[in-house]
C-alpha cells in the first residue's frame, strides 16, 4: 500500500468516526467535533513548525493562543465609555515608560557589564522605574476598574471586525514570541521548555488579574462573531422556509447552520496554512531548518546563523498558535482566562503532533482531529463502560459510586495510554515527515 492510499485512509477513518457520531449522537455534536478539530489542527500545526522544522521544544503554547483571544477583545469589543479619559491614556503612557526602562536596563548591562559601578547603576534604574511606573499606573488601573465594574471595568477595544482580530491576534503573539526568543532561544531541550512553560504561565497570570485589560477572571463575553446569531436565523423568514422544506426543526437547524459556517471559515484558513508551511517546507529555506534541526554544529560550520533561524521559526509558529487562539475566542464568543489550561492547551497539542507524526503538515491535521475526537467521545464512553461493568452492584455502593464518578477521568488514562504506545511502537507517527 503507497503512502498516499494509506493517508487517504487514516482520513477516512476519522471521518468516518465523525459521521458516525452524527448518525448515533446528533449532527450538532458532530459539527462541534469538526470545528475544534479544525482549530486543534491549526494549533497542531503552529506546534510542528517549531518542533517538527527546527526541533524547539516549546510547552508555552497555552500563552500564545490565551494572546490570540486577548487580540479578539482589544479588536472587536466596543470602547468603554469613559475608560481612555478616565486612566486609559495614562494605563498607555505607564506601559511605554516602562518598556523604555527595560530597554534602558539592557543597554546599560551590555555597556557596563561585569564593573561594580554598572551593577549599582542598574540596581538604581530598575528600582527607581519600578517606583515611577507604579505610580503612574495604579491609579489610572483603579479608575478603569471602577466604570461599571459589574460589566465592564476594563478599557474595551476598538470596535472593529472581528475577521481583523485574527491576524492581529498572530502578530500579537508574534510579537510576544520575538520578545520570548532573544531571551529564551539561547537554552536548549529542557530548559528551552521550563522557560516557556513559566512564560506562558505568566501571560495567563496576567490575563486573570489584570482587569483594566481583559477582565480578569470575570471574563469577556459577548465577543462580536462574523455569522449570524441563531436567534436571528429563526427570526429570518427565508431561513424558516428552507427549513419547513427540509422538515427539520429550526432550533437544530440554527445551530448546525451555524456551525457550517464556521467550519468553512475554519477550514480556508487551515488550507491557506497548510499551502504556505508546505511552500515554506520544501523550499531552500526549509531544506536549511531541517539540515539545522538534524546537526546545528554541521550547519554552523557551513555558515548558517542558528540562533537567527530559530528565531524566526519560532516566531512564525507562535503566530500560527495567536491565529487559533483568536479563531478560538472569536467561535466561543468570550474570552475566559482561567480555561487556558495547560492539559488541554499544551499536553493535548504535543499528543496531536506525536500522534500524527513530527515534522508532517498533514500529520497535525490528522492527529488534530484524530485525537480531539477521542479526548471528547473518551469520556461518555468510559461513563457507559463503567456503568456496565457495575450493573451487578447495589445502587447505594460506595464502591460503585467512586468507580462511575472515575470514569470522567478515563480521558486522561486514554491519552497517556496513546502516547506511550505511540512512541513505542511508532515513533514517527501515523504520518511521518520525510
Amino acid at each position: 500500500m503507497s503512502q498516499t492510499t494509506r493517508n487517504a485512509l487514516l482520513f477516512l477513518l476519522v471521518g468516518a468516526l465523525i459521521v458516525l457520531t452524527g448518525l448515533t449522537q446528533s449532527w450538532n455534536a458532530a459539527l462541534t467535533i469538526v470545528n475544534m478539530g479544525l482549530l486543534s489542527a491549526i494549533m497542531a500545526l503552529g506546534v510542528n513548525i517549531q518542533w517538527g522544522y527546527a526541533g524547539l521544544y516549546n510547552v508555552g503554547t497555552m500563552g500564545f493562543i490565551a494572546l490570540g483571544g486577548l487580540a479578539t477583545v482589544l479588536v472587536a469589543m466596543d470602547p468603554v465609555p469613559g475608560a481612555w479619559q478616565a486612566g486609559g491614556l495614562r494605563i498607555l503612557a505607564a506601559l511605554i515608560f516602562g518598556g523604555a526602562v527595560i530597554a534602558a536596563a539592557a543597554l546599560l548591562y551590555r555597556r557596563l557589564a561585569g564593573s561594580l559601578s554598572g551593577v549599582l547603576a542598574l540596581a538604581v534604574l530598575l528600582v527607581a522605574g519600578f517606583v515611577f511606573y507604579r505610580w503612574v499606573l495604579d491609579p489610572a488601573v483603579a479608575a478603569v476598574e471602577a466604570i461599571n465594574p459589574a460589566l465592564q471595568g476594563n478599557i474595551g477595544g476598538l470596535g472593529l471586525p472581528v475577521l481583523l482580530s485574527w491576524p492581529v491576534g498572530g502578530l500579537l503573539a508574534a510579537g510576544a514570541g520575538w520578545l520570548i526568543g532573544k531571551t529564551a532561544l539561547g537554552l536548549r531541550s529542557d530548559y528551552l521548555a521550563i522557560a516557556t512553560l513559566g512564560i506562558a504561565e505568566i501571560v495567563i497570570a496576567v490575563m486573570k488579574n489584570e482587569e483594566w485589560l481583559d477582565r480578569g477572571v470575570k471574563n469577556i463575553v459577548d465577543i462580536p462573531r462574523p455569522v449570524p446569531y441563531e436567534i436571528d436565523l429563526q427570526a429570518n423568514e427565508t431561513f424558516l422556509s428552507l427549513v419547513s422544506a427540509l422538515g427539520a426543526n429550526p432550533a437544530s437547524a440554527s445551530a448546525i447552520a451555524v456551525k457550517l459556517l464556521y467550519a468553512a471559515m475554519f477550514l480556508v484558513v487551515l488550507l491557506a496554512l497548510i499551502w504556505l508551511s508546505n511552500a515554506a517546507l520544501h523550499s531552500p529555506w526549509g531544506r536549511m531548518m531541517r539540515a539545522i534541526r538534524d546537526n546545528e554544529v554541521a550547519a554552523a560550520a557551513m555558515g548558517k546563523d542558528v540562533t537567527r533561524r530559530h528565531l524566526q521559526i519560532f516566531v512564525l509558529g507562535c503566530a500560527v498558535l495567536g491565529i487559533a487562539g483568536a479563531m478560538l475566542a472569536t467561535m466561543e464568543s468570550q474570552l475566559t482566562p482561567g480555561a487556558f489550561q495547560p492539559m488541554r492547551y499544551t499536553f493535548l497539542i504535543w499528543v496531536m503532533v506525536v500522534v500524527g507524526g513530527s515534522g508532517s503538515n498533514l500529520g497535525s491535521v490528522l492527529g488534530g482531529f484524530l485525537i480531539w475526537y477521542l479526548w471528547v467521545q473518551v469520556e461518555p464512553w468510559g461513563t457507559g463502560l463503567m456503568r456496565l461493568a457495575t450493573a451487578g452492584m447495589a445502587d447505594g455502593s460506595p464502591l460503585k459510586h467512586h468507580l462511575v464518578e472515575s470514569a470522567a477521568h478515563m480521558r486522561l488514562v486514554v491519552m497517556g495510554a496513546i502516547l506511550i504506545l505511540m512512541l513505542r511502537f511508532r515513533p514517527q507517527g501515523l504520518i511521518p515527515g520525510k
